[in-house]
């Protein structure tokens, strides 16, 4: 059985010449005495690895992929990648998404699914300085903004309608920090899980936090997603590896100290500290067990919030509204309730 059947698809849109060898990061996988019976699956990260995939070395280190017969290799990969193209190349099975690019991804014609979504909450962040008048979004109205050329296509256009900003108070953000310690009458994006953190070690301060969610760019985030073609030939792998990572999430938010151990064998410049961090703030926003998870469990989505998410990218000119949003996503692998996930955590 191949389940890496190559997809023949170049004429999709923004897609990296990044080349895909050179794309890959270091991995992790099982340990190298496997049974012959275990299927192999390969997970493309959206970045390096940090705290924010902690349940996916979890189930790793923990044998949780091995005991649903499972070989899995865990990919971070570099900002470049272009985690699309090696989805439809067949180099990787699943990669981490994000829930507008599912809608993109549709109206250009790129044939992928969204099968779960691990946090219920998106944990894109603007970073200020505090005591100096900037403690709401609206404080900062023509004040410079750093953000990422993506973020110009993603939570920008929300931002702009609801407080009136505009593209002049955007400023280049290339993961330095820099820039924003040195003008504290600016903003940084960031996540909630990591940027804090750095931004209190590097600049000696605890910056304010501005949760986009709350201001109304809330899709679900940390999404997984797969080729619409293995998800029809392949059901039986989907349900296994979604099954198997939700359980190591839950392990993972009871104990994270297995998955520590991989994450940092990936990744040699994070630290315990952060990944304490990234911790805390999963817990202290329960960011993974929010609404229709607390019951449908870890992973859960459901019609009504693709639904209200799609409207807001279409009232915001981001998306077509003559998309059918519902080729973005599918709810047969997920929502099987708590007490199932937990077996045998």
């Amino acid at each position: 059985m191949n389940k890496n059947t190559p997809i023949s698809r170049r004429n999709f849109l923004h897609i990296s010449s990044f080349g895909l060898g050179s794309s890959l990061l270091s991995t992790s996988s099982a340990p190298s005495t496997q049974l012959k019976s275990l299927d192999p699956i390969k997970l493309a990260l959206d970045w390096k690895a940090e705290g924010e995939y902690g349940g996916f070395y979890q189930a790793l280190a923990t044998g949780i992929y091995q005991d649903h017969g499972l070989d899995v290799t865990i990919r971070p990969v570099n900002p470049q990648t272009n985690n699309t193209q090696l989805l439809l190349g067949g180099v990787v099975d699943f990669s981490i998404g994000a829930s507008l690019n599912s809608f993109k991804a549709i109206e250009q014609n790129i044939p992928l699914v969204t099968v779960a979504a691990m946090f219920q909450k998106n944990i894109q962040i603007l970073l200020t300085h505090p005591g100096v008048g900037n403690e709401s979004l609206a404080d900062l109205q023509g004040k410079p903004i750093f953000i990422s050329a993506a973020a110009r296509f993603t939570y920008w256009p929300i931002l702009k309608q609801k407080y009136g900003f505009t593209d002049n108070q955007i400023r280049p953000y290339n993961s330095n920090m820099a820039p924003f310690l040195a003008d504290k009458n600016s903003a940084q994006q960031g996540i909630l899980t990591s940027e804090p953190y750095s931004i209190e070690k590097q600049g000696g301060f605890k910056p304010v936090i501005h949760l986009l969610a709350d201001a109304g760019y809330n899709p679900y985030s940390f999404t997984i997603k797969t080729t619409q073609n293995f998800a029809n030939h392949h059901p039986d792998l989907v349900h296994r590896f979604l099954d198997a990572s939700i359980r190591g999430w839950y392990s993972y938010l009871d104990n994270p100290q297995p998955g520590y151990q991989l994450i940092k064998q990936d990744n040699p410049d994070i630290d315990d500290d952060l990944l304490n961090y990234s911790f805390h703030q999963l817990k202290e926003y329960n960011l993974m067990t929010l609404g229709e998870a607390k019951t449908l469990g870890i992973g859960a989505m459901t019609d009504e919030r693709w639904q209200a998410f799609f409207q807001s990218t279409v009232d915001f000119g981001m998306v077509d509204p003559g998309v059918d949003y519902h080729q973005a996503y599918t709810l047969k692998f997920v929502n099987k309730g708590v007490d199932y996930y937990q077996q045998s955590v």
